[in-house]
């Protein structure tokens, strides 16, 4: 096929990789000189604006770090993309914003897919992500070969904004669990247990998660590089706790774990990884926690 990719930083990059690896045609643009850079430097065809990426395209694909990006280029998509092209966007964005870029889109007769991954940028680049996707169901199976690019497991959970609500469940019980290990573990090293034999413990028993286990390598070296960072995880949880409201759900322990994140940002820790919050948690206890 040939495609347009809007958006090629952490994740969007390696999965216009595996699109380009599996013989599509791609143009790729980003609004940051570096990462049209670094796209060069993959062997990419970098577009000199948005508007050229998408001539001719017909699948687009986008990788955006909020509401009016999306927003922004879906405007963009209606009003450049011919009728029939379909437009798949895999941002963490509002259901209201969702629905509003599906809703131009429609206008013009172009396809919007929700296909959102779960998966950091690691296992972007090893094809190891779960692609959660919604949208008119001709639409999808239309793109499905694109998506299975980026992992083995894909999933159409409706034909509207379900992706995109599904996203905001999987982060939410990511950010819910690092809020539970950083009090575990404040409890655990106030009370004199050995760090490293704790996350031992821990990987080892009943809640020895993928996610747990997956950060435990790092987090035993109290090494905090991020893979998404605290500032990342508090738009998340913003978005998560507005979809809460506008759907009469109680979220009490995500907005406890978002106090945390803002504790953690207000402790400097805004741009380390979101596990942070074991910092924050550990100096509220009395505890010097040393850490990258």
């Amino acid at each position: 096929m040939k495609l347009a990719v809007i958006g090629v930083g952490k994740m969007g990059l390696p999965m216009a990789r595996h699109l380009a690896a599996a013989g599509h045609a791609l143009a790729v643009f980003d609004n940051s000189e570096a990462a049209r850079a670094q796209a060069r430097s993959a062997g990419l065809r970098v577009a000199d604006s948005l508007a050229r990426a998408l001539d001719g395209a017909e699948v687009v694909i986008s990788s955006l770090p909020h509401d009016a990006a999306l927003l922004a280029v879906a405007r963009e998509v209606a009003s450049h993309a011919a009728a029939g092209t379909v437009y798949v966007d895999t941002s963490t964005v509002s259901l209201a914003a969702s629905a509003e870029a599906a809703a131009a889109c429609a206008a013009r007769n172009i396809a919007h897919v929700r296909a959102t991954v779960s998966g950091n940028n690691k296992m972007a680049e090893a094809a190891q992500l779960t692609v959660m996707a919604s949208g008119p169901e001709s639409a999808y199976a239309r793109v499905k070969p694109l998506l299975a690019t980026w992992g083995p497991t894909q999933f159409h959970l409706g034909d509207a904004d379900q992706a995109r609500l599904m996203k905001l469940i999987v982060n939410l019980m990511i950010a819910a669990t690092s809020g539970m290990l950083s009090e575990a573990l404040a409890l655990g090293a106030k009370g004199g247990l050995d760090w490293k034999q704790m996350w031992d413990v821990i990987c080892a028993s009943a809640v020895g998660s993928p996610i747990v286990k997956a950060k435990a390598q790092q987090l035993r070296e109290r090494d905090y590089t991020p893979t998404f960072t605290v500032e990342q995880m508090q738009k998340d949880v913003g978005l998560i706790l507005e979809a809460g409201a506008g759907l009469h759900v109680p979220l009490a322990l995500t907005a406890g774990v978002s106090q945390l994140l803002h504790a953690a940002a207000a402790q400097g820790d805004a741009g380390l990884d979101y596990a942070a919050v074991i910092r924050a948690v550990a100096r509220s206890a009395g505890i010097e926690e040393a850490g990258k």
